[in-house]
């Protein structure tokens, strides 16, 4: 018991030391939002600028807090680090109750001790449950049955449906299980579809999956093995990218590269083109480098680690490619600088009341490399004719104290059969759910 305490102590006091180092923001966090955000020359510090917010929890009765027009209320809770959420053909939220596997390669020294820290003081440091869990609810939005869907998987993270094929993304590889239509759990062993980069040091060890329009491809994304290149380029094989398997042959390519870590996946559904949103790299300042979201154009090369923001070029990266970054693609959307933007999903028309009915819902983590923090709440950005067209809207925040600690992080959002918003949270091991209220008014805050 001794030794927790002090190792807590110690913890908080190194916390504490460095919450005073690194940089602070001098632009307002909405210039780094939009088709063209600002883009300050880098600000680079010596010990790199830690924010870290300190997951607190929720304290009993609170809850986020919803956007004007419309209510937030507990879906379910007592859940183990829910993540991502997938919702099936007949209504069930399947939520994947998942953490990073053991990575010991992973961040080595003092830059792999503080980066621990982070984890642990943002509520990210314990053991992964490798279960989905199935949560079946009522006409009113009340869950009634909770059963375990899939148990014994490894670090899972990405699900979907195509026909009677459940596949789930784990840390290191596609999976392929029989689903039949209401089943309330899976008992039959899956199939590997294809191996996945994971390995001892698996920086990035999430990996999600999306089906495109017609059933017949997976899209799969893969985070990078490092920051800007630090570990190496050669541990970097596959990796900063989204991959497309082919389901009737089996075979995969590399579809898009240079995403240094491509958490969000999903179709949009006016176009049918591939969105993915994009968590970009750190210690750059508290004004950069802007997540985004962006179309994936095949075959396209987004930058990593070479250049950020189109042709911005990281000069920390040696050897550099300028070759590769004459080709490098500006994205469709910023969406903040440092805010650990993970997953996103497209409004279904109608479901929502205006303006939350033609767009698309943005989960943002919440940043530990930025002052004062960004992120920490789920934003709507609208649409128009498959692209963006506007400034963000504020949907469901709240997830930060007045002590700047974290009741919650949002991660997961998917939208149920009902048309409301579901979010998981994975400080609060809950999942949230966003209806319109009673009466209709405007929703006019943005971030």
């Amino acid at each position: 018991m001794m030794k927790g305490i002090i190792a807590a102590l110690t913890s908080a006091a190194l916390v504490a030391s460095l919450a005073g180092c690194g940089d602070e923001a001098t632009l307002p966090l909405l210039a780094g939002f939009g088709p063209n955000p600002t883009l300050p020359a880098p600000n680079r510090t010596l010990i790199p600028t830690v924010n870290i917010a300190r997951a607190k929890g929720w304290p009993p009765g609170e809850t986020p807090t919803a956007a004007p027009g419309f209510h937030v209320s507990l879906f379910a809770d007592t859940l183990e680090h829910p993540r991502n959420v997938f919702v099936l053909p007949n209504g069930d939220v399947l939520v994947a109750e998942t953490n990073a596997p053991p990575k010991p390669e992973d961040a080595k020294g003092i830059r792999g001790f503080i980066e621990r820290l982070v984890m642990r003081w943002a509520g990210a440091g314990g053991e992964s449950a490798n279960r989905i869990t199935l949560l079946r609810a009522d006409g009113s939005g009340e869950v009634k049955t909770r059963t375990a869907f899939l148990e014994g998987l490894n670090s899972p993270f990405g699900m979907a449906l195509i026909g009677h094929d459940f596949y789930v993304a784990n840390t290191d590889a596609v999976l392929r299980f029989p689903y039949a239509d209401g089943a309330a759990t899976i008992t039959a062993p899956g199939v590997k579809v294809t191996d996945l980069p994971g390995g001892p040091l698996n920086h990035h060890w999430t990996k999600n999956l999306v089906a495109s329009a017609d059933g017949k491809r997976l899209y799969v994304s893969i985070g990078s093995n490092s920051n800007v290149g630090e570990n190496g380029m050669d541990r970097e094989e596959g990796r900063a990218a989204i991959w497309e398997i082919d389901l009737a042959s089996g075979q995969r390519r590399v579809y898009a590269s240079g995403l240094r870590n491509p958490n969000g996946l999903a179709i949009e559904p006016e176009t049918g083109r591939l969105w993915t949103a994009v968590n970009e790299r750190d210690e750059l300042g508290s004004d950069l480098v802007p997540d985004y979201m962006t179309a994936v154009k095949q075959n396209g090369f987004y930058g990593w680690p070479y250049s950020y923001y189109g042709q911005h070029v990281d000069t920390r990266v040696e050897p550099q490619r300028p070759d590769l970054v004459a080709t490098a693609i500006m994205p469709d959307y910023a969406l903040g600088a440092h805010t650990a933007s993970l997953a996103l999903t497209f409004a279904t028309p109608g479901a929502l009341p205006n303006p939350l009915s033609e767009g698309v819902f943005i989960s943002q983590h919440g940043s530990w490399n930025r002052r004062p923090h960004s992120g920490y709440k789920v934003i709507f950005v609208p649409f128009s004719a498959g692209q963006p067209s506007g400034p963000p809207i504020e949907v469901l925040t709240g997830f930060l104290n007045a002590d700047h600690e974290a009741r919650g992080r949002p991660v997961g959002v998917a939208l149920d059969h009902d048309g409301a918003l579901l979010v998981t949270d994975d400080v609060g091991d809950r999942v949230w759910r966003v209806t319109p209220s009673s009466t209709s008014r405007q929703v006019i805050s943005a971030p």
